[in-house]
């Protein structure tokens, strides 16, 4: 629940990570289950942390798309029918916008709750200010790995006030995107691959604090024709060429898969039964995943002359690729903007702050509007 476009009142998320654990990655089917299973009670939930009732409610956002089709049909029917039921508008988000919104959200919260700080900033060009516009926001998870240039739809080209940023709309222009794996599809396949569970992001990150990033060198992915887009199958591939020519890795997965089928999940769990070749090869990938998305992301950024960079979604909650940024931007004097982790992964408060400049400006669900996989972003 978010008031104003910018206090979150509540925010409820219901992990299935448990559900898709097993499979190494989401099974749609199970995925969409879980959503009519636990809408209601997440609803319900965030009207009772919010201290409000169904009465309280003015407007109703709802992500429209992109995204697995019966988890978005279930989202937005539900929302649909509330709004009906309640008499209140609809407001369908775009799930990318979303992740946009939460960069300003947790920014504009930090500033009133630092006293002009912008939470979620990395590097000393980021303190103490809201971002501005032009920029150009890398969104980096399991299903998307895409680059946007977000622009002021009213020609701001600075910070717009603060009290503005509640009801601030935005365009968009895709600059660049994943020809093949998202960056977090990658994270997980390797994980299955060396069986350090799923997801494998989270648990990657921390294993590859233990190992050495320069042990293992790949190739950096070449991408013709755009030269913002990305490609991290050939990354995976090498990955798993590295572990077929080298047969030592089977003993330690077969070990933890065993672990993993009793129930281990955390890294510190997993640490014991990795070996230096495998915590050197987790780091080793990593690195070279992070080194590509900051490199395009700053390089599309000076060739738009952005004024800053927002980066979001579930990757952006990897701590090397925020350290890496917050390195790269400050030599640049760039400034960077992160949620933070609770808001990077998919959450209802970043779309109900989407939603906000949407319904101001009138922009609400006619009878013809529904779900939509391969929605775009404008």
């Amino acid at each position: 629940m978010v008031r104003g476009g910018r206090d979150i009142l509540s925010s409820v998320v219901a992990s299935q990570d448990d559900v898709h654990r097993k499979y190494g990655g989401v099974v749609p089917e199970l995925a969409s289950r879980e959503h009519l299973r636990r809408i209601v009670p997440v609803v319900r939930e965030a009207l009772e942390r919010a201290r409000l009732d169904f009465g309280g409610i003015e407007a109703i956002g709802v992500t429209r798309g992109p995204g697995l089709i019966g988890s978005l049909l279930v989202g937005y029917t539900y929302g649909q029918t509330l709004a009906a039921a309640l008499g209140k508008p609809l407001v369908p988000v775009n799930h990318l916008e979303g992740h946009v919104h939460a960069v300003f959200l947790e920014a504009q919260q930090g500033r009133e709750s630092a006293g002009g700080g912008a939470a979620g900033g990395a590097g000393a060009a980021a303190g103490r200010a809201l971002p501005e516009l032009p920029a150009v926001c890398l969104i980096v998870s399991g299903g998307h790995t895409v680059l946007y240039e977000v622009r002021a739809a009213n020609g701001h080209v600075a910070a717009p006030a603060p009290a503005e940023y509640p009801a601030f709309r935005c365009t968009y222009a895709r600059i660049g995107a994943t020809r093949d794996d998202a960056a977090g599809e990658a994270y997980d396949k390797v994980a299955k691959l060396l069986a350090l569970g799923y997801p494998g992001g989270p648990v990657m990150d921390q294993l590859a604090a233990h190992g050495n990033p320069e042990a293992v060198s790949f190739t950096p992915p070449h991408t013709r024709g755009n030269p913002f887009d990305f490609s991290f199958s050939g990354i995976k591939t090498a990955v798993l060429r590295h572990v077929q020519q080298h047969p030592a890795f089977k003993g330690g997965i077969a070990v933890r898969q065993e672990a993993l089928r009793g129930g281990a999940r955390r890294a510190a769990d997993l640490l014991s039964m990795c070996t230096r070749a495998t915590l050197d090869l987790v780091a080793s990938f990593q690195r070279a995943v992070v080194s590509d998305l900051v490199h395009r992301t700053i390089a599309a950024a000076e060739e738009r002359a952005a004024r800053c960079v927002l980066v979001s979604g579930g990757v952006a909650a990897n701590s090397e690729l925020r350290g890496t940024f917050a390195r790269e931007a400050s030599a640049r004097a760039l400034p960077v903007f992160f949620p933070s982790r609770a808001l990077s992964t998919d959450n209802a408060a970043m779309i109900a702050a989407a939603a906000y400049p949407r319904l101001l400006a009138g922009e609400i669900a006619s009878n013809g509007i529904g779900a939509e996989a391969n929605l775009p972003l404008a």
